[in-house]
């Protein structure tokens, strides 16, 4: 049995990691296991049909982040056929966010060939024994989470009423929405993962699962061609590294612009808080926010050149000029360590929901076209297979003898989120969980007014923005979720309370 401790979404993918453990799994093949419960069991937070970045950091070896992200969709159509098939919809959640449905939304999903890159080049455990948790808890029926139940009040009656099949597993017989804790069993949903497990992704990119998904999005006006999924690849890149404290981290790099924006908060912010949360602490990491998210919507979020305007950010927050100018802007993570030193974390994400489940599959759609808020071009964002903006960063970090992965979920709450989890326990060495719980600010440039959203225990200074505090610790601050392994202290977990989350921890 191999040694992890681990970090995720749910006590039921935690119990899944552990189950890999148990028949010799690494960290990777257990982050796997349990990314793959947390995507398939949590629904309209999370699904197959969406994307995925994994970071993995072993100790006698380089970084690599696997970029499964999804991707413009549109190959072999004319210019005519595309834009089409997307309905706008607002609901409250988080304030009020308007978003892209339906098939037009729908863009080409990489979670799964990511998963399945990082275990044909990582992984230790059989292919099936990864999926076999996953498989058992979709055909036995899984508890609808407190997250899944809070973001569907919101989000079921205007987004996921759009398939039969997808509408009936997560409502009664009179229509009404299932409560917290009741059993959800999605139609098909087991039988597809169980075709996964023993073809491989190749079945969902090139076999019956593919010609179901490429003949639903186009008999619904949208753009997924079969020419697009049997295109697609899973990228190997090198993380973005910098240096906290004694730590190293490694995140996300380019094009996804999550971990620049996160390695900018860090390095404007990493001086700010030595002293704890004062007033004027957090009136700096305000301004680190607000100028690193300011960048992002001006020049990241549009740029044809990612990498050369991240870098551009990043070297502006480290010699100091990005603060100046401010002194006169869904989805589920997991984190796995092991007593070989091996990292991985694991942010998979299917935008709002499409709310579109082809016939037969069980399997939710992405609507990661219609995240207005992360994708600004639009319906038509760019030649097909090009890779779609993300906030995604999912990272680990080392330093001598010890070793952390971790990451959040939260849209373009992400960054804030393990911005201020980083600080917390690598500069102020709070304790694990401590670190997570910690009240939470985030500066929102989504809207036409640039807001200050916080959580309450804050000592709040002044502000030039209109400031909301939220009644409590709240999932819209993300959802953190942290795994450490130190060869002097051994193995730690902790998820956040503001999901349900779930951890294991081996006992030697």
């Amino acid at each position: 049995m191999s040694n992890i401790a681990v970090a995720t979404t749910s006590q039921l993918a935690a119990d899944a990691a552990a189950e890999v453990a148990a028949v010799g799994g690494n960290a990777v093949d257990c982050a796997l296991a349990a990314a793959l419960v947390t995507i398939n069991t949590e629904p309209g937070v999370c699904a197959l049909g969406g994307s995925a970045f994994i970071t993995i950091w072993r100790a006698d070896d380089d970084p690599v982040t696997i970029d499964g992200n999804v991707a413009v969709p549109g190959a072999g159509l004319a210019p005519e056929q595309r834009g089409h098939g997307a309905v706008r919809v607002t609901i409250d959640y988080g304030g009020g966010i308007a978003t892209l449905v339906g098939p037009g939304s729908i863009a080409v999903p990489g979670t799964l060939a990511a998963i399945e890159h990082a275990w044909k080049r990582y992984g230790n455990a059989a292919w099936a024994d990864i999926f076999a948790p996953t498989i058992r808890a979709c055909r036995d029926g899984f508890p609808l989470s407190a997250a899944c139940r809070y973001y569907l009040g919101y989000s079921s009656d205007c987004i996921f009423n759009r398939s039969e099949d997808g509408f009936a597993a997560l409502h009664h017989a009179d229509r009404t929405l299932l409560g917290t804790g009741e059993q959800v069993i999605v139609p098909h949903l087991a039988d597809s993962l169980g075709a996964i497990a023993e073809e491989g992704a190749r079945v969902f990119y090139e076999g019956d699962i593919a010609a179901a998904i490429a003949g639903h999005c186009r008999d619904g006006n949208g753009m997924l061609t079969a020419e697009d999924l049997g295109n697609y690849r899973a990228i190997e890149r090198a993380p973005l590294l910098t240096n906290i404290g004694d730590w190293s981290i490694a995140s996300n790099p380019p094009p996804a612009v999550g971990g620049s924006v996160l390695v900018a908060m860090l390095l404007a912010s990493s001086e700010l808080a030595l002293d704890g949360w004062t007033s004027s602490a957090l009136s700096q990491l305000v301004e680190s926010q607000r100028a690193c998210l300011d960048f992002r919507r001006r020049k990241l979020d549009l740029a044809d050149d990612v990498a050369a305007e991240a870098a551009r950010l990043v070297e502006s927050a480290r010699s100091g000029r990005l603060l100046a100018r401010w002194t006169s802007a869904s989805t589920v993570h997991t984190s796995v360590v092991d007593n070989a030193g091996t990292g991985c974390a694991i942010t998979a994400s299917s935008g709002y929901g499409s709310g579109e489940m082809p016939a037969g599959t069980g399997l939710w759609l992405n609507n990661c076209l219609g995240e207005i808020e992360l994708n600004r071009r639009g319906l038509d964002a760019g030649p097909p297979g090009a890779r779609l903006p993300s906030n995604m960063a999912p990272s680990v970090a080392r330093r001598d003898g010890a070793v952390i992965a971790v990451g959040s979920p939260g849209a373009d709450r992400i960054t804030t989120a393990l911005q201020q989890f980083l600080i917390n326990y690598l500069l102020l060495d709070m304790p694990l969980k401590d670190a997570i719980a910690h009240p939470r600010v985030h500066v929102d440039t989504s809207g036409d007014v640039v807001k200050l959203m916080a959580e309450p225990g804050l000592d709040l200074p002044p502000m030039d923005l209109p400031v909301q505090v939220f009644p409590g610790l709240v999932m819209y601050f993300g959802g953190v979720a942290a795994a450490v392994y130190d060869i002097a202290t051994g193995f730690e977990a902790a998820a956040d309370p503001r999901r349900a989350g779930g951890v294991f921890v081996s006992d030697s």
